[in-house]
């Protein structure tokens, strides 16, 4: 499809015709040869197309070598602006050719306005750490904003370094996103094409609550900028908030072939990776299990070209990840190279096959890894073990009550296991709120409502699995627990609500003991 990207530049109004990467409104001093190229940098850049923006901006700048504007995007388009460790070298060097010194670089700036966004940059990638060079930038941006309120470019940009200073400083108020997601939103309304105002209003309001709010930006960025590996992928943020479960398989199917090309093209292999992980959860959640197996065959793939770390981190994870969803119970070894993911799926599978010795063990070696501090101590962690300790303890005094112990014995065990939950619940409300696959693995709601059941207290696992569908709307596993939960205290209507969505979820899924469960359940309640 393609989108007009219009510019101001030497006091003409110039048109052009780009293909795949939306449309943006953005007044220059550039000469007019390079204003296309320039143009389609920035709108790639609001998409987070790194190499693919940088690729447009050098060649503004061989066709306008004093146009400072180009030097500013290049610099932007070579960290990550909400995770990277900002590393300000490349920046640096990127300014550089443009002028030596920061009053030289000024000075090629011909407008108030470009002098403006330059000014930003500047301490985005000066001296201080780099929370400090963060927030400075926003502020500067704010100072843009303010004097030019109406400038499209201007607001997109300044909701991003909104966004990036609260990731940088820890912010967990969600207070910065909203007020970034009030400028993208406008933005986005008056501009629906405009990639970088529907990019901003998805990562501004990318949590349970306010999801809905960027349902119509994430339904437009899915066809803006599809020459965007990123862009393909990033509607899914807010399909995976509405449990959309084929939008999410779709879209990062789809993300994940640009990434390939993109990737065969020089790009970095994250993109490719991500959309995998992502992939790989949503068909887990619709119950295509042989298309998720075939996502780690994809990345078994990529680990032989790529190699690396993190691509054996991620196989554990799906792996792991595998056998939680489809509840393929497996009781993998423990050995000090075990990661945390991993002994939650060990945990997990023991205590649901009775193997008591295995689920003790993996319990160990998750209050190994916290007790020892290190990469894998993370808060996650130790919701984890947490997690497997309560199914521990659920199985020693279910094993006590049937064997004819007293009750205060085997009730002993029971209060400790939902203490356990209790605190894993604690821990988990102090993170982010939901942004994407479910994180731990086993959703800690989740999984106390199937303790709580297990415990014959299915008033308390209704309460449970209410939070746990508030947090990860749709999970077909909290649906499936919701059902039972309702049809145990009798409340027959809204058991046969929750398993008619399982049949929805789990449409034509005939193998799996949950989907005919829910068929038998709504069969026996059909009006006569």
């Amino acid at each position: 499809m393609a989108v007009a990207v219009m510019t101001c530049g030497a006091g003409a109004l110039a048109h052009a015709q780009f293909q795949n990467v939306g449309s943006i409104e953005f007044e220059t001093s550039a000469l007019a040869e390079a204003q296309q190229p320039f143009l389609r940098g920035v709108a790639i850049l609001h998409s987070f197309g790194w190499a693919q923006a940088r690729e447009q901006f050098r060649e503004a700048q061989r066709l306008d070598p004093d146009f400072a504007l180009a030097y500013w995007g290049e610099s932007l388009a070579y960290n990550h602006p909400l995770f990277s460790g900002m590393d300000p070298t490349k920046p640096r060097s990127a300014l550089a050719r443009l002028a030596s010194t920061r009053a030289g670089r000024l000075a090629k700036a011909l407008t108030d306005r470009e002098k403006g966004f330059l000014t930003a940059v500047e301490v985005l990638w000066g001296d201080g750490d780099q929370v400090a060079r963060r927030v400075g930038y926003m502020e500067a941006m704010e100072d843009l904003y303010e004097a030019n309120p109406n400038d499209s470019e201007v607001a997109a940009f300044y909701a991003l370094s909104v966004l990036g200073a609260s990731r940088a400083t820890g912010d967990q108020s969600r207070r910065p996103e909203m007020r970034a997601g009030v400028i993208a939103l406008k933005l986005f309304n008056e501009k629906p094409n405009h990639p970088g105002a529907a990019h901003y209003t998805i990562h501004s309001y990318d949590d349970p609550l306010h999801a809905p709010l960027a349902l119509a930006a994430a339904e437009r960025f899915a066809e803006i900028a599809p020459a965007v590996a990123h862009a393909r992928h990033m509607p899914t943020h807010i399909f995976i908030q509405h449990g959309m479960w084929d939008r999410v398989s779709g879209n990062n199917q789809y993300a994940f072939e640009a990434a390939m090309d993109l990737w065969n093209g020089g790009e970095s292999v994250g993109d490719a990776m991500h959309s995998l992980d992502w992939g790989h959860y949503g068909d887990l959640q619709r119950g295509d299990y042989a298309k998720a197996r075939l996502w780690v065959e994809r990345l078994d793939g990529l680990a032989q070209r790529a190699g690396g770390e993190r691509a054996s981190r991620s196989r554990s994870r799906l792996v792991a990840r595998y056998v939680i969803e489809t509840e393929e119970w497996t009781i993998g070894p423990i050995t000090e190279d075990s990661s945390a993911v991993e002994l939650l799926a060990t945990g997990l599978s023991a205590a649901r096959t009775g193997d008591q010795a295995s689920a003790g063990a993996a319990e160990a070696a998750l209050r190994a890894l916290v007790e020892n501090g290190g990469l894998g101590a993370g808060t996650t962690t130790q919701i984890m073990h947490k997690e497997v300790g309560a199914l521990v303890h659920a199985a020693m005094g279910s094993d006590l009550k049937a064997r004819g112990s007293a009750r205060s014995t085997f009730f002993l065990h029971f209060d400790i296991a939902t203490g356990l939950m209790d605190e894993a619940v604690e821990l988990v409300l102090t993170m982010r709120p939901p942004n994407g696959p479910a994180t731990p693995s086993k959703p800690v709601f989740e999984l106390y409502g199937e303790l709580l059941l297990d415990l014959h207290q299915p008033a308390k696992a209704i309460e449970r699995f209410e939070t746990s569908l508030m947090r990860l709307p749709n999970r077909p596993r909290s649906l499936l627990g919701m059902a039972r939960a309702q049809a145990a205290v009798g409340n027959r209507a809204a058991a046969s609500e929750y398993y008619t969505r399982v049949a929805e979820v789990w449409d034509g899924r005939d193998a799996f003991e949950g989907y005919r469960e829910a068929k038998r359940y709504l069969e026996t309640t059909e009006e006569p």
